[in-house]
C-alpha cells in the first residue's frame, strides 16, 4: 500500500496546491524520501486511506481526462445512489490529480449529496480545503473521515496538518499520538510528532520521536537536526 506526501510550510499551499501528492512516494514499511521538517514546517500529508481506492500518487498531466458519469438525480443514499456517488468520487480523484481543483470539489460535493459517509469523497474534499487553506473546514471533512474509518493514519495526518496551521498543536500531537500507535513504522508520523512537540516545548517526547524517525529512516537529515536541537 503506497502512500503519497510532499512538503509545504505551515498554510502555504496554493490552490492548485493539491498537485503536491503526486510527486513523492512512501510506504508504511517506511520506504519514504526525504522529509524534511523544522520548526515552522513539516509535510502537508496527502494520503490514501487503507481500503480505498483514492490514490492521487501517479503522476499526471494537464491533458488528464476524467471519465464522464452519467448525471442522475440526488436524494438517494443507498443501492445505485452509492454506485453514482463512488463514480463522482473517482471523478474528482482524476480532476484532483489534474491540478483542477475546482472541479475536484464540485464532484466530491456530488459525491456527499449522494452519500454523505463516502469517505473518499470526505478526504479529498478536505485535501482541497486544506490547499485553499479553509483549515476548519478540512478537520471537519478529515473528523468525518476519521469517525468512518477510525485509526487510519491518513486523516490523522492530514488533520495534524491542519491543526497545526491554526496554532492548536495540542490537538495536532493527539492526533499524531493516535497516528503512531495506529502505525508504528511510520517515519513521518514520528518526525511530524517531534515537530510538534518540539513545538509545545516537550523536549523528551519530541528527542524521543525524533529518534524513532531515526531508526525507521537513518538518512533522514532533518530528524536527525531536531533530535540535535532537543539534546537527543
Amino acid at each position: 500500500m503506497h502512500f503519497s506526501t510532499e512538503r509545504a510550510t505551515y498554510g502555504g499551499i496554493g490552490r492548485a496546491g493539491i498537485r503536491w501528492m503526486a510527486t513523492t512516494v512512501c510506504t508504511v514499511s517506511s520506504r519514504a524520501r526525504r522529509f524534511a521538517v523544522a520548526p515552522v514546517a513539516w509535510l502537508a500529508i496527502a494520503l490514501p486511506l487503507a481500503g480505498c481506492s483514492f490514490d492521487l500518487g501517479s503522476s499526471g498531466s494537464g491533458n488528464d481526462r476524467p471519465p464522464p458519469i452519467e448525471q442522475k438525480p440526488t436524494g438517494t443514499i443507498s443501492g445505485q445512489g452509492t454506485s453514482d456517488a463512488q463514480g463522482y468520487a473517482t471523478r474528482g480523484q482524476v480532476l484532483a490529480k489534474s491540478g483542477r481543483s475546482e472541479e475536484a470539489l464540485a464532484e466530491f460535493e456530488r459525491a456527499l449529496a449522494l452519500d454523505p459517509y463516502n469517505v473518499e469523497a470526505l478526504y479529498g474534499r478536505g485535501l482541497i480545503y486544506q490547499g485553499e487553506k479553509k483549515h476548519q473546514q478540512a478537520i471537519e471533512d478529515f473528523s468525518a473521515a476519521n469517525g468512518l474509518k477510525p485509526q487510519q493514519i491518513e486523516p490523522l495526518l492530514a488533520r495534524a496538518n491542519s491543526y497545526l496551521a491554526l496554532d492548536k498543536a495540542k490537538e495536532a500531537a493527539s492526533d499524531l499520538d493516535e497516528a503512531v500507535q495506529a502505525d508504528p513504522n511510520n517515519a513521518p508520523a514520528w518526525s511530524a510528532r517531534g515537530v510538534t512537540y518540539e513545538r509545545l516545548g516537550d523536549k523528551a517526547k519530541a528527542s524521543a520521536s525524533y529518534g524513532r524517525a531515526l531508526a525507521l529512516r537513518p538518512r533522514d537529515e532533518a530528524a536527525r537536526s531536531g533530535l540535535a536541537r532537543t539534546g537527543g
